[in-house]
């Protein structure tokens, strides 16, 4: 494993070569250990801007998205993770709505994870777009965030109760509440 260091002091070339000694590392490497060790630096490196373009020329974002349908939980949830950050950035959006971004992340709100629930409701919002705004406000993801607002998990329900408000038409509320009272079927809640 390549030593941590900052990922503010890094600049330019060294902070490239850096990244992709990870990303070298994760393609490498057996230990599912070091995937995960690795898939997490990633993510937190995904946080700042000055990464994006290194992010990018290393496809960062095809292997966050990759992440998502992997049976280890923890590399999806390092994975959502790092994707929820690099959503904020106007190209990685882009990048990410045209490579079946919001089927992948809407995929997540299934996870028995907490944070991968959190940070794929947090994603959706940040992915909202006018084209993208149906496919993210479609019934049964509207339907998911009613059952999350009625959440016991504080963190869960605060945030699904933002995405409805935020998000939403009050007619895709009362019907999705409409549904929610007469079904007992939906997508489990994460184990807290």
């Amino acid at each position: 494993m390549f030593p941590r260091r900052g990922g503010s002091g890094s600049q330019g070339s060294d902070r490239f070569e850096y990244l992709q000694a990870l990303v070298t590392e994760f393609q490498d490497t057996d230990s599912q250990e070091a995937k995960e060790q690795v898939l997490a630096n990633l993510a937190n490196f995904s946080y700042n801007p000055a990464n994006y373009e290194h992010l990018r020329r290393l496809q960062v974002p095809d292997l966050f998205l990759d992440m998502l349908t992997e049976d280890q939980e923890n590399l999806v949830e390092y994975g959502m993770g790092g994707l929820c950050n690099l959503c904020l950035d106007k190209v990685n959006k882009a990048y990410i709505l045209q490579n079946r971004g919001v089927e992948l992340v809407t995929g997540c709100l299934s996870s028995p994870r907490e944070e991968t629930v959190l940070s794929a409701i947090t994603a959706l919002m940040y992915l909202v777009t006018p084209a993208a705004r149906s496919q993210i406000t479609a019934p049964p993801v509207v339907e998911c965030m009613v059952r999350f607002s009625l959440s016991e998990n504080k963190r869960l329900s605060n945030l699904a109760e933002v995405f409805l408000q935020d998000y939403c038409s009050p007619e895709q509320l009362e019907r999705a509440r409409s549904l929610q009272e007469h079904s007992a079927l939906g997508i489990p809640l994460p184990r807290d």
